[in-house]
């Protein structure tokens, strides 16, 4: 089968299209044809050798995956071939320990992360994931937004539902608010009934973001701190719950936009850098940090509920070959992506 492999760390150019052998179902594993499979920062950090912990290479990039079924292992029994099915990004847990039986497969200390781990990716015609990880899409769900349900809405599921717990009436801050995971953060925010401000440093994105139910969006320049403007938009207060999408590059102005007693929900991280950090900024105002390892299959379920009702949309503004995987790596890498992006391996 073809597949983009990538052998070392480096630019777009270390990403190659092989000839690998099309993978072999082991006793719980679920044979997938890739009908989509979305390009996540996740996957450019794994590519350009910020990410190191848990990555083998070499490596096939991608762990937001749809495809239909084609070959089920012996010990198989929720799946048959013709299902279509969507991952969560994980290809195998062991789904015995204390994590796995409480539904938090994410932290198992067993789990090898899809397109992190050796050639176990979406960026392929093929790729074969353990039953576990896997959930049926509906019928109306095209697989360009099942391929997304997990990384890019699962896990702001997960950050504002079940771990923000974002309430009827707080006011929310989503950073990122533009790209993948911000559109859908935004949606899912205003569904809440919290007052919902957006920031974001691209001025052509923010019709778009206001459209998906922003109540405000604060634009500036980057490396500006927009802090004030949220204070102005809170009559002084700063919000409830941020929503960090983005990590480093806007720490000093998320903390300052933080409510007395607020709570901060760490998503993404877009670079390898540290922050000088005193603790005491948070603790005097009685504030917490939280963070979000990635979607249990519950959650990814519960998306895929979410799109089959129509409560949520999937934002995919562009869909590329593997012939054209470095376009769309520089369109993530470099901020121009709007939502979501996909790769179709099978055309």
């Amino acid at each position: 089968m073809k597949a983009i492999v990538v052998r070392q760390p480096g630019r777009t150019d270390v990403m190659k299209i092989e000839s690998v052998p099309e993978p072999v179902a082991g006793p719980k594993d679920v044979v997938l044809k890739v009908g989509a499979c979305g390009v996540c920062f996740h996957d450019v950090l794994t590519r350009n050798g910020t990410l190191r912990a848990g990555i083998k290479m070499p490596c096939i990039l991608g762990h937001e995956i749809a495809g239909t079924v084609v070959d089920v292992g012996r010990d198989v029994r929720q799946f048959k071939i013709g299902d279509r099915v969507a991952s969560a990004q994980r290809y195998h847990i062991c789904g015995a320990c204390n994590f796995c039986r409480t539904g938090r497969e994410s932290q198992c200390a067993e789990r090898k992360f899809l397109g992190d781990y050796g050639l176990v990716g979406g960026y392929a015609e093929y790729v074969a994931i353990e039953d576990d990880n896997l959930a049926l899409i509906p019928d109306n769900v095209a697989f360009d937004g099942a391929a997304i349900a997990a990384c890019a809405i699962g896990t702001i599921l997960n950050g504002i539902r079940d771990v923000g717990k974002l309430q009827v009436g707080e006011s929310t801050l989503i950073t990122g608010a533009g790209g993948g995971l911000g559109l859908h953060a935004v949606q899912l925010a205003r569904q809440t009934g919290a007052y919902v401000i957006a920031q974001t440093t691209s001025p052509d994105k923010v019709e778009l973001v206001r459209s998906m139910g922003a109540h405000e969006v604060v634009l500036h320049a980057r490396g500006e701190d927009f802090s004030a403007q949220v204070k102005t938009l809170t009559d002084g207060k700063g919000v409830d719950v941020l929503i960090d999408n983005v990590g480093t590059p806007l720490f000093d102005a998320m903390r300052k936009s933080l409510a007395q007693s607020g709570r901060w929900i760490m998503i993404g991280q877009l670079t390898g850098e540290f922050v000088p950090f005193n603790p005491a900024q948070l603790f005097l105002k009685n504030q917490s940090m939280y963070s979000v390892m990635s979607t249990s299959r519950r959650q990814l379920e519960d998306v895929l509920t979410l799109m089959k009702r129509g409560q949520i949309k999937p934002v995919i503004t562009a869909s590329f070959p593997l012939e054209e995987a470095a376009k769309a790596h520089e369109l993530v890498e470099t901020g121009k992506a709007v939502g979501r992006i996909v790769m179709r391996p099978n055309g």
